[in-house]
């Protein structure tokens, strides 16, 4: 939900920046990956000079975002990045998830890939804020956007930058370090904060974003 980067949002618009946190639809098991970019172009509107970030399973829909519009910069946040023609359902074993997952709660005992989500997503946000986030959980994504292959046939020519969460406890930060050199050629920035990462640190979150674009 656009909620999730409220805290973020406020510190881009503190900064001057436009910002649109769209929704994307939730609770029907037929839409589509297409839908839920189609929801973020239409979200969008006529803004220009996009910076486009996604988050997690959102680095299936970003990129298809900027297939469809001009686009300044991607930018992925602990992100699930897809293969042409790989569904998200295929993604976990295509990437060796599940043994990295394994290997990092050997070093951390068992902290990674815990069932509760306190531990696993929580752990640096305020309970308070957490149990509000939960509150807002929806279906989603859809057991048909998890089928669907992934539609490009290669990533976006666009700037990507990948921002790495040092104390994810979802997607080990060595698994994604791997992952967006190997499928990206990027080495990633990184935070010191959980896979809720806009509601641990928003501030220094929002300087990345921020900085998109700049050298």
């Amino acid at each position: 939900m656009g909620w999730y980067w409220h805290l973020v949002e406020a510190e881009l618009r503190a900064r001057g920046h436009g910002v649109v946190t769209p929704d994307l639809p939730g609770d029907d098991d037929s839409l589509t990956l297409d839908d839920y970019a189609d929801a973020v172009v239409e979200a969008v509107g006529d803004h220009h000079d996009l910076v486009v970030v996604g988050q997690s399973f959102g680095a299936f829909t970003a990129p298809l975002v900027a297939a469809r519009r001009p686009v300044a910069s991607l930018i992925l946040v602990a992100g699930m990045v897809p293969a042409p023609g790989e569904s998200p359902d295929q993604w976990w074993n295509n990437t060796g998830y599940t043994e990295a997952v394994r290997r990092q709660a050997l070093r951390d005992g068992g902290l990674t890939g815990s069932n509760d989500p306190y531990v696993a997503f929580y752990h640096d946000v305020s309970r308070e804020l957490a149990e509000e986030a939960m509150s807002k959980e929806r279906a989603h994504p859809s057991p048909a956007a998890s089928a669907q292959p992934w539609p490009l046939d290669a990533w976006p020519v666009v700037p990507t930058r990948f921002v790495l969460c040092t104390e994810d406890r979802f997607l080990p930060p060595d698994f994604l370090r791997q992952l967006a050199l190997e499928r990206l050629g990027v080495v990633p920035e990184e935070i010191k904060a959980s896979h809720c990462v806009a509601l641990s640190r928003p501030v220094e979150l929002a300087d990345l974003v921020a900085g998109a674009g700049k050298n």
